[in-house]
């Protein structure tokens, strides 16, 4: 037990919650402690009825059975390895602008979810977050299943094509890279690297719960995020997904 407490504590603070959110909705459900119908995301239940959880609870809620433990494990896998380095790498020291993050792809995918009837926001909403670091990573190889090595920008679209063909899906994925590539296109895209003006920004209340960290020189991290390198310098090293 001290080693499964060692393993959530390492995390950072918002990939910590999300990820054990990620299993005791599903664990919960599966072993009947809840139940899945009242979950999801489902247009009636949530205006008719006033059943207000339904948009948290679908983000974090993911069906279990035979069919899907191998997604349900990879989405997990993704959330793990992705969200820890975004959260300790471009957004290291600045929880509100990952807050702000993780809440704009949440209420996006809402929004999307209620229009288009999707029932399930845990996987597009993984997918948002790799699809972020994969651009910011763009040039950096990674390797796949079989040893396939591709560039990271390439990763989500790849992932969308598996999950078409094996699964006959892949709309998550692509609701999932679209709302992180909306997130993307506004604050990185548009006004860094076109010279537009700032369309979106963290609000001071996130500020003030979760003020930036200072670093060892006593000089606080920048408040925003730095543009994307087209030129091939890589942000980070990487991720061997066959680790």
């Amino acid at each position: 037990m001290s080693e499964v407490g060692n393993f959530f504590n390492s995390m950072p603070f918002f990939t910590r919650y999300w990820f054990i959110l990620c299993i005791a909705f599903p664990i919960g459900a599966r072993f009947g402690l809840l139940s899945p119908s009242y979950l999801v995301l489902e247009w009636n239940a949530f205006f008719h009825k006033f059943q207000i959880w339904r948009p948290i609870t679908a983000a974090f809620y993911f069906p279990l059975g035979p069919n899907t433990a191998f997604a349900y494990m990879m989405n997990l896998y993704f959330l793990y390895n992705y969200s820890i380095k975004l959260e300790t790498g471009l957004f290291a020291g600045r929880p509100a602008d990952y807050c702000f993050l993780l809440l704009f792809n949440w209420l996006t995918l809402v929004v999307a979810g209620l229009a288009l009837k999707v029932w399930l926001l845990m996987e597009p909403l993984v997918l948002s977050i790799l699809y972020i670091w994969c651009q910011i990573n763009r040039d950096v190889v990674v390797n796949f299943w079989f040893g396939t090595r591709m560039k990271a920008v390439y990763l989500p679209w790849v992932l969308f094509g598996i999950n078409f063909i094996l699964r006959g899906g892949g709309f998550e994925e692509l609701l999932g890279i679209l709302v992180g590539h909306l997130y993307y296109f506004l604050t990185i895209t548009y006004p860094q690297e076109q010279g537009g003006s700032a369309l979106i920004q963290t609000p001071q209340i996130l500020y003030d719960y979760f003020p930036n960290a200072r670093s060892a020189s006593g000089i606080r991290p920048a408040s925003r995020p730095g543009p994307a390198n087209r030129g091939g310098h890589a942000w980070g090293r990487g991720h061997n997904l066959s680790d």
